[in-house]
């Protein structure tokens, strides 16, 4: 199947996640909104719960490219490392399963599929890699905060600089994953962040 074809499914799945619990979505129903057989939507994705899965694994890996793209977005390195928690809370506003994943909370209309790798005979590679392991929170946490670190670090810093760099990374990306559960009052996560970071004596 077509990369695209295969996006036409998943989408089909996120709409119907947004009109009903996980539970009471059909893969037949899926399959006709995405104009294909119910059988083209088992070769690609296996089971319901791959299906589940390769949902999950999209989502987490937009969410991460928002990011990144955050983190370029600045010039300033504080201004990117809030930009990246404020992409952080409004992503988890905008999509139930961005924020399931970044707090672990996942409510009883979502698909719950397990963090640990399972089983997979698929032929597909996309389905492989969604059959392998899912980021928990903790694996959020530190795959935005590597990417920050990349992203600002500094040729020819020192270990202590490095060091200081990742404490204020880290700070940056709890603040935000906090706003997704209480947000951000009078300046939004933004500002949360960039009041906090002026606080800490760091290389940003």
């Amino acid at each position: 199947m077509m990369p695209a074809a295969r996006e036409s499914l998943l989408d089909a799945a996120y709409t119907a996640l947004g009109r009903r619990p996980w539970s009471a979505v059909r893969m037949v129903d899926v399959a006709a909104v995405a104009g294909v057989s119910r059988q083209t939507l088992y070769n690609e994705f296996g089971s319901k719960e791959g299906l589940a899965r390769a949902l999950v694994r999209r989502e987490a890996d937009a969410y991460l490219a928002g990011v990144e793209r955050a983190l370029v977005s600045r010039p300033e390195p504080r201004e990117r490392l809030a930009a990246a928690a404020e992409w952080t809370a409004s992503a988890a506003r905008g999509n139930v399963l961005v924020r399931a994943m970044l707090t672990g909370c996942w409510g009883e209309r979502l698909p719950s599929p397990t963090l640990s790798a399972v089983p997979s005979s698929s032929a597909v590679p996309a389905q492989r890699r969604a059959d392998g392991p899912l980021p928990s929170p903790g694996d959020f946490v530190a795959l935005v905060r590597d990417r920050a670190v990349a992203s600002l670090a500094v040729h020819g810093g020192s270990k202590t600089e490095a060091a200081e760099l990742a404490r204020a990374c880290e700070l940056a990306v709890r603040l935000g994953v906090s706003c997704v559960l209480a947000p951000a009052g009078e300046g939004g996560t933004a500002g949360l962040v960039r009041n906090a970071l002026a606080t800490v004596r760091s290389v940003v």
